[in-house]
């Protein structure tokens, strides 16, 4: 699933008449960049969801046959349902079913280099999320979560930030009702005192794309590979 129902405030008057997922960087919308990794690594079924200005996500990606897989979208309500409530309701789209399969889930507002196909080994049967952590950007000193080898914890001094790439068992979701607007960090934060949150530090390349100026600077630096 990637989530791209965010309004975009921060990015503002860029995303007035354009939904952040569409912003371009590197000649292609944001969101493009997660379709082609997601589709060279053999996920065939992707589900988005979006509010703002969504139906021009949906005019420009379509099915997803261009890119070899298919799109399965999850309209929200204006205001959209949060991080928890979002992917709570789109979990029919995700085939959630008896057996608690879980599924990744990417932040749209994202750039992120990490190996998409390890989410299909990384969680443990008695896990209910597995996340990827980044050192702590300029913007956010504080990070979010602990690791202590592959357990994330809450709190503590040598805190990492959360990528907005995490593994999910539907389970995580169960007290959440579909079109409930729900936080994800609760429900992190109670799985991850009953010990059932693995993680991993990625130390190549992620960007937090959330204001105008961090857009420039990643189109600027993804033009240098050229």
């Amino acid at each position: 699933m990637i989530l791209a129902a965010g309004r975009g405030e921060r990015m503002r008057p860029l995303t007035d008449r354009l939904p952040k997922p569409l912003l371009p960087v590197g000649g292609r919308p944001l969101i493009v960049w997660h379709l082609d990794r997601l589709a060279r690594a053999g996920f065939l079924d992707i589900v988005i969801n979006h509010a703002h200005l969504g139906d021009q996500i949906e005019a420009l990606l379509g099915d997803g046959d261009a890119w070899g897989v298919r799109i399965h979208y999850s309209p929200e309500p204006a205001g959209a349902l949060e991080t928890a409530g979002g992917i709570a309701n789109a979990l029919p789209l995700l085939g959630a079913r008896s057996d608690n399969a879980p599924f990744l889930v990417i932040n749209g507002d994202t750039f992120c280099d990490w190996d998409v196909t390890r989410a299909t080994t990384e969680l443990a049967k008695n896990e209910l999320a597995h996340l990827v952590l980044a050192p702590n950007p300029p913007q956010h000193p504080a990070g979010d979560f602990t690791l202590n080898g592959q357990k994330v914890g809450a709190s503590g001094a040598a805190n990492h930030t959360f990528t907005g790439i995490g593994v999910y068992r539907p389970e995580l979701f169960d007290g959440i009702e579909r079109g409930q607007s729900a936080p994800l960090a609760p429900l992190l934060r109670q799985a991850i005192d009953a010990g059932r949150v693995s993680g991993e530090l990625h130390a190549g390349h992620w960007v937090d794309v959330g204001t105008p100026e961090r857009l420039a600077a990643l189109d600027r630096e993804i033009g240098s590979w050229t």
